[in-house]
């Protein structure tokens, strides 16, 4: 159960990342990123781990833009 609480977060993370590739629309990333730690949270309770994946790569992702655009942008 927790697993797919943990994907329907990255889910719904990754969903919300893919407009924030768009220029000056990287601040998105700020709240993404928290919800996806949340999401990793979850997942490191259960057994699976497909969300704790998941949730890793919307992260890895979310930072990688950030460093890309200097923080905000």
């Amino acid at each position: 159960m927790l697993n797919i609480i943990s994907l329907l977060i990255g889910v719904v993370a990754l969903v919300l990342a893919i407009p924030a590739f768009i220029p000056l629309l990287g601040w998105a990333n700020w709240f993404i990123i928290p919800l996806a730690v949340i999401g990793l949270g979850i997942g490191v309770l259960s057994k699976s781990n497909a969300g704790r994946n998941l949730n890793i790569v919307v992260i890895v992702i979310g930072v990688i833009r950030l460093m890309l655009g200097g923080g905000i942008f």
